[in-house]
């Protein structure tokens, strides 16, 4: 294992911005963190100073694990201060907190059969349901799933919440959000089929945007974007942000909410296309500050927006990010953002 890092982040000014395993459990942790070292990479890049009313100034960018292959879906568990994330080719769910640090707590956590042809088997967005139960966007089984056993003794059962459209198999159900209603909105792009766009498997001929009554219903919400994926509500539920992560296409959208949970007509909310040649990563992951604030993950880093669209800053990490999370007081973001797993402080 190469030594654990830390990111520094010095604040930067900017213009404006344009096989089914068998279920290994709780493992014993791996190396504790020691001592502070920093990397050079990181920056904060600052449009605004209402940036700093949300990051401070001095902030820096912890790495808490790595040697990962790629991670993604940070949530973090109030009830027992841990974070739980994907690693999606590792087909796993670790668990880090203060005192243990990183463990194995759920595999296999997205496909449960005997022969993934593909990279990308595991689950991706993780989430808790109205509940508290753990659900998965599961890759390799092409549906979204919760666990049956409760969070403090993971087994790798799962009930299926939702697995198709129209009587035809989802493509690769990616992240997804609860609605105070009991509605499950999710985004279904085509990353874990191992041949993509251009798999024999796939059935559907779009990449939907869905949600999921609480009935059990799985109805269509729109099929405008070419990958959906990250998603969230704001403050107020009134408005539904789609992260599109074509590089074609790199875009956020925002989707006012109607009565009956569908969606009105879209509207883009931030473009970073021209971005995608030259920095690392696409719209990807994405989390709603209490404030109505976004913090988005895209290219070079995380996005942070205002409500009303306008880019705060950024903050740069030197890798392709995959997504993001408050912790219970949003004193805390986690950040996925390739082999790693971060930790930047907020302001409250």
């Amino acid at each position: 294992m190469r030594p654990l890092k830390f990111l520094a982040l010095p604040a930067m000014a900017a213009g404006l911005l344009g096989c089914r395993e068998t279920p290994k459990q709780e493992e014993e942790p791996q190396e504790p963190m020691h001592q502070t070292v920093y990397l050079e990479v990181g920056k904060l890049e600052v449009a605004s100073e209402a940036f700093y009313d949300l990051v401070p100034r001095d902030a820096r960018l912890e790495v808490l694990a790595e040697n990962h292959e790629w991670t993604e879906g940070p949530l973090w568990i109030e009830d027992g201060n841990y974070l739980l994330y994907s690693d999606i080719p590792e087909n796993t769910v670790y668990r880090w907190s203060e005192n243990d640090g990183v463990r194995q707590y759920l595999k296999p956590s997205g496909f449960t059969g005997t022969d993934f042809k593909g990279a990308e088997p595991g689950s991706n967005g993780l989430l808790l349901d109205p509940e508290g139960h753990l659900v998965l966007c599961q890759h390799g089984d092409r549906r979204i799933v919760r666990m049956a056993s409760q969070l403090s003794h993971p087994e790798a059962a799962y009930e299926t919440l939702a697995e198709a459209y129209g009587g035809k198999r989802l493509n690769s159900p990616n992240d997804a959000v609860f609605h105070s209603s009991g509605s499950l909105f999710f985004t279904d792009p085509p990353y874990g089929l191992p041949g993509q766009m251009d798999d024999p498997e796939k059935e559907l001929d779009f990449q939907g945007v869905y949600r999921r009554t609480p009935e059990g219903e799985v109805q269509l919400l729109t099929d405008e974007l070419s990958r959906p994926n990250g998603i969230a509500f704001s403050p107020d539920e009134t408005v539904l942000y789609v992260a599109n992560s074509d590089p074609e296409r790199a875009i956020w959208m925002a989707y006012d909410v109607l009565e009956d949970g569908r969606l009105g007509p879209g509207r883009i909310f931030h473009d970073a296309t021209t971005r995608t040649a030259s920095e690392k990563g696409l719209p990807d992951g994405l989390k709603v500050h209490s404030s109505g604030a976004l913090f988005a993950t895209g290219p070079g880093g995380v996005f942070v927006f205002g409500s009303d669209g306008a880019v705060l800053g950024r903050i740069l990490t030197g890798q392709a990010t995959a997504n993001c999370a408050f912790n219970a007081d949003e004193s805390v973001l986690y950040i996925t953002a390739d082999a790693y797993l971060l930790r930047l402080p907020l302001n409250q």
